[in-house]
C-alpha cells in the first residue's frame, strides 16, 4: 500500500513537471527550446511526456479548429503553415531521435569515461593523502640520511645538533609510524656511537700533539705567534661541545686535564742522553713549549676545559722538573761552549713561555747557578789553554828582527821600554813567548764570561762583578795553579825559573791593564763602591816567590849534587895546596848561574846567592861533623880548610852586585871560626873568651867543636898504638892527647852549664 502510495505521489510529481515543460515549450523561444527539451530526456518519463504532448496538441488542434470555425480564413492559412510546422516538427523530431540516439551511443562512452574519472579522482585523493603522509616523513627521513652521513664523514657535532632536531622536532610528528619507533629507539645508541667516536677522534687528537709538541715548539722558539696554527684544534672544540650537549662536560674536562697530565709528565722526563748534545736540550725544551702553547691555546679558546689554575698548576710542576732536570744534566757538561749554547736556548726558551705568559724568573735564577757551572767549565778549559801554553814556551826573552815584529808583540802584550825601543835589531824583549799568550788568553775567558751575562736581564755593575769573580778565580787558581805546577816539576831548570819569575814581574805590570779592559766592556768604574778588585798581583807574586823558593831548592839540590862527588879522604897526613876537584867545579857552576841572574830583582838574585852559600856552608859543615866518620886527622882538615877558603874567595868576588862589603862571607863564618879555631890550636883563648859578645870565636858551638875534637882525639889514639916503638914520639902524643882530654873536659861543662 505505501509502494502504492510512493507511486502516486511519483505519478503526480511527474505530470506536475510534464506540465511544467509544456508551459516552457508553450512560452519559449524556439531557439532557447533545446535546454527544455533536454531536461526530458535527461529523466525517465519521456513515454509519458509525449503523451501528454500529443494530447496537448490535439488540445490545441480543436482550439485552433474554434478558432478557424471563427476565423475561417486565418484557420486555413493557420492550418497551411501548421501543416508546414508539423512536416518541421518531424524533421525536427526525426533530428531529435537522432541526437538521442546519437546521445545515447556518446554517453556511454562518457559514463565509462566518468567511472574512470571517478576512479581517478578516488585514487588522487588517496595519492594526495599519501603524499600529504609522505611530506610528513620525508624531513624525518632526510634528516635521518643527513644524520648517517654526518656521522660518516666524522662531522659529530652537526650529527648531533641533527639527532637533537630529529628527536624534538621532526619524529614527534610522525610518531605513530613504526619506522619511527625504530628510530626513537636507535637514538640513544647513536648518542653513544657519536660520543664515543668523539672521543675517539680526542684520543687521536691527543696522540698526535703528544707526537707533534716539538715541532710545535720549534716554531714558537723560532717566531713566537702562529705556531698553534700548526695544530687542528677541532676535535677538542667537537668533543666538548658534543660532551657539553649530552650533559657530560665535567667528565670529558676531568679525562682531558687527567689525560694532559700524564703528558706533561712525559714531556718533562728528559732522555737519559741529553746532555751529550744541544740538540738534545733543544727537543727537550721544544716539547715543552709545544705543550704549553697548545694548552695556552686551549685555555683562551674554551671556556673552562682548562682553566688558570690548572696551567699553573702544571706549569708549577714543569719549573720544577725542568730545573731539576737541567741541574742534573749540565753537571756532565764539560763543554764551556756547550754550556753557552745552553744557556742562550734557556734564554729563548724562557722568553718564548714568557711571551705566552709563564713566569720565568726561576728560570734566569737557574742561569745564574749554571753561570758559575759555566765559568768552571772554563776554568777548566783553560786550565789546558795555559798548560799547553807553559809546557810549549821556550823559556827564553822573545828575539826581534824588525819593527813588525816588534809593534806585533806589543799589540799583544801592553809594554813599554824606551831603552829598549832605541836599541837596534835584532833584539830580545825581557819575558818569553807565554807572557802575551797568557794575557790574551786572560783576555778571551774574560769575553767567554762576558757572552754568558747577555740577556739576562743584568745590571753592568751585576755582569762586572760576574766578570771579575770568574777572572779572579782564573787568576788564583787556575792560573796559579798552572805557573805552580811548571815551578814544582822535576826537570824544571834554573833558566826556566828564572824565566817565570821575568814573566810574572811583567804579568803583574800588565794587572792594571785587564782592569781598564774589564771596565772598557762594562762600562762600570774600578771606583764604584763594591766593584771586586782583580788579584792577579797577589797572583803572580805568589807565582813568582814560588819560583823563587824553587830557586833556592834548586840551587841547593844541584849544590848537594856537587857534594855527593866530594870524597874527602879523612884519614890522609899529607898537606893539600888547593881546593878539592868537586869544590872547583861547583863554584864554576855558581858562577855562571848567578851571572844569568842579571834580569831578575836585585833581590832575588841576591837571596838566592846567600841562600846557596849558606846551604853550602850548612853542607860542609855536616861533611865534616857527620857520624859515619869516626876520626879525622889534621892534615884532612887542612884540605877541608883550603876548600872553606875557595868558597870565601867566591864570596868576595860579588858574583851578585848588590852585597855590602864582606856580607857574603859571613855565610861561612861558622865554618872560618871553627877552622881556626883546631887549624891554630888556639883553645885558651876560646875557653878563655866563652861568652863574651865580642869574642874571637863567638860563631864556635862547644857542641860542635867537642865532636870535631872527639875525632882527631880517636885518630891520635889510634896512630899511637900503631906507632908505640917510638917512644919519643909517643911522649908527644901523649902530651897532645892530655891536652885533648882537658880540653874537651872543660868543653863538657861549658856545654853542661850552658843546659842548666
Amino acid at each position: 500500500m505505501e509502494r502504492g502510495k510512493m507511486a502516486e505521489a511519483e505519478s503526480l510529481e511527474t505530470a506536475a513537471e510534464h506540465e511544467r515543460i509544456l508551459r516552457e515549450i508553450e512560452s519559449t523561444d524556439t531557439a532557447c527550446i533545446g535546454p527544455t527539451l533536454r531536461s526530458v530526456y535527461d529523466g525517465e518519463e519521456h513515454g509519458r511526456f509525449m503523451e501528454k504532448l500529443e494530447t496537448r496538441i490535439r488540445n490545441h488542434d480543436r482550439e485552433i479548429e474554434k478558432m478557424c470555425n471563427f476565423h475561417y480564413q486565418g484557420f486555413v492559412d493557420s492550418i497551411t503553415e501548421l501543416l508546414k510546422v508539423r512536416g518541421e516538427a518531424q524533421k525536427l523530431k526525426n533530428q531529435v531521435t537522432d541526437t538521442n540516439r546519437k546521445l545515447q551511443h556518446e554517453g556511454k562512452e562518457l559514463v565509462i569515461a566518468m567511472e574512470e574519472l571517478k576512479q581517478c579522482r578516488l585514487q588522487q585523493r588517496n595519492i594526495s593523502a599519501t603524499v600529504d603522509k609522505l611530506m610528513l616523513c620525508l624531513p624525518v627521513l632526510e634528516m635521518y640520511s643527513k644524520l648517517r652521513d654526518q656521522m660518516k664523514t666524522k662531522r659529530h657535532y652537526p650529527a648531533l645538533k641533527t639527532l637533537e632536531h630529529l628527536e624534538h622536532t621532526y619524529l614527534p610528528q610522525v610518531s605513530h609510524y613504526r619506522f619511527c619507533k625504530v628510530m626513537v629507539d636507535n637514538i640513544p645508541k647513536l648518542r653513544e656511537e657519536i660520543k664515543d667516536v668523539s672521543m675517539s677522534d680526542l684520543k687521536d687528537f691527543l696522540e698526535s700533539i703528544r707526537k707533534h709538541s716539538d715541532k710545535i715548539g720549534e716554531t714558537a722558539m723560532k717566531q713566537v705567534p702562529g705556531a698553534q696554527d700548526l695544530v687542528d684544534f677541532s676535535p677538542v672544540y667537537r668533543c666538548l661541545h658534543i660532551y657539553s650537549v649530552l650533559g657530560a662536560r665535567e667528565t670529558f674536562e676531568n679525562y682531558y686535564r687527567k689525560q694532559r697530565r700524564k703528558q706533561a709528565r712525559l714531556v718533562l722526563q728528559p732522555p737519559s742522553n741529553m746532555h751529550e748534545t744541544l740538540d738534545g736540550y733543544r727537543k727537550y725544551f721544544n716539547q715543552i713549549v709545544g705543550f704549553f702553547v697548545v694548552e695556552d691555546h686551549i685555555l683562551h679558546t674554551t671556556q673552562g676545559l682548562v682553566n688558570r689554575a690548572y696551567i699553573d698548576e702544571l706549569w708549577e710542576m714543569a719549573l720544577s722538573k725542568t730545573i731539576a732536570a737541567l741541574r742534573t744534566h749540565s753537571s756532565y757538561c764539560s763543554d764551556p761552549n756547550l754550556v753557552l749554547d745552553l744557556k742562550n736556548l734557556i734564554v729563548l726558551f724562557a722568553d718564548t713561555l714568557q711571551v705566552y705568559g709563564f713566569p720565568v724568573n726561576q728560570l734566569f735564577d737557574m742561569l745564574l747557578e749554571i753561570r758559575d757551572q759555566y765559568s768552571e767549565t772554563l776554568l777548566k778549559k783553560w786550565s789546558g789553554i795555559f798548560r799547553n801554553i807553559l809546557d810549549s814556551d821556550n823559556y827564553s826573552p822573545i828575539p826581534v828582527t824588525s819593527e813588525d815584529m816588534y809593534k806585533k808583540v806589543v799589540g799583544q802584550f801592553p809594554f813599554q821600554d824606551t831603552e829598549l825601543e832605541k836599541q837596534p835589531f835584532p833584539k830580545k824583549f825581557p819575558f818569553s813567548e807565554f807572557v802575551p799568550k797568557v794575557y790574551n788568553q786572560i783576555k778571551e775567558f774574560i769575553y767567554a764570561c762576558l757572552k754568558f751575562s747577555e740577556d739576562l736581564h743584568l745590571s753592568s755593575t751585576e755582569v762586572d762583578d760576574m766578570i771579575r769573580k770568574s777572572t779572579n778565580l782564573l787568576l788564583t787558581r787556575t792560573l796559579s795553579n798552572s805557573l805552580q805546577n811548571v815551578i814544582k816539576r822535576k826537570n824544571i831548570g834554573l833558566t826556566e825559573l828564572v824565566q817565570i819569575i821575568i814573566n810574572t814581574t811583567h804579568l803583574e805590570k800588565s794587572c792594571k791593564y785587564l782592569e781598564e779592559f774589564i771596565t772598557n766592556i762594562t762600562n762600570v768604574l774600578p771606583e764604584t763602591v763594591h766593584t771586586t778588585k782583580l788579584y792577579g798581583t797577589t797572583t803572580f807574586k805568589d807565582a813568582r816567590h814560588a819560583a823563587e823558593e824553587e830557586i833556592y831548592t834548586n840551587l841547593n839540590q844541584k849544590i848537594d849534587q856537587f857534594l855527593q862527588l866530594a870524597d874527602y879522604d879523612w884519614m890522609t897526613g899529607d898537606l893539600g895546596n888547593k881546593a878539592s876537584d868537586y869544590l872547583v867545579d861547583l863554584i864554576a857552576f855558581l858562577r855562571s848561574t848567578f851571572a844569568v841572574f842579571t834580569h831578575l830583582p836585585g833581590k832575588v838574585a841576591q837571596t838566592a846567592c846567600m841562600s846557596a852559600c849558606k846551604h853550602l856552608a850548612t853542607s860542609l859543615m855536616q861533611l865534616l861533623l857527620e857520624a859515619e866518620v869516626r876520626q879525622l886527622t889534621l892534615g884532612a882538615l887542612q884540605q877541608f880548610n883550603l876548600d872553606v877558603r875557595e868558597c870565601e874567595q867566591f864570596a868576595r868576588s860579588g858574583p851578585v852586585p848588590g852585597f855590602q862589603e864582606d856580607t857574603l862571607q859571613l855565610a861561612f863564618i861558622d865554618l872560618r871560626q871553627l877552622l881556626d879555631l883546631f887549624i891554630q890550636w888556639d883553645w885558651s883563648t876560646y875557653l878563655a873568651d866563652y861568652g863574651q859578645p865580642n869574642c874571637k870565636y863567638l860563631r864556635v858551638n862547644p857542641v860542635t867543636a867537642l865532636t870535631l875534637l872527639e875525632k882527631i882525639s880517636r885518630e891520635m889514639r889510634d896512630t899511637s898504638r900503631k906507632n908505640n916503638m917510638f917512644a919519643q914520639f909517643r911522649k908527644n902524643e901523649r902530651d897532645k892527647q892530655k891536652l885533648i882530654d882537658t880540653v874537651a873536659k872543660q868543653l863538657r861543662g861549658l856545654i853542661s852549664s850552658h843546659h842548666s
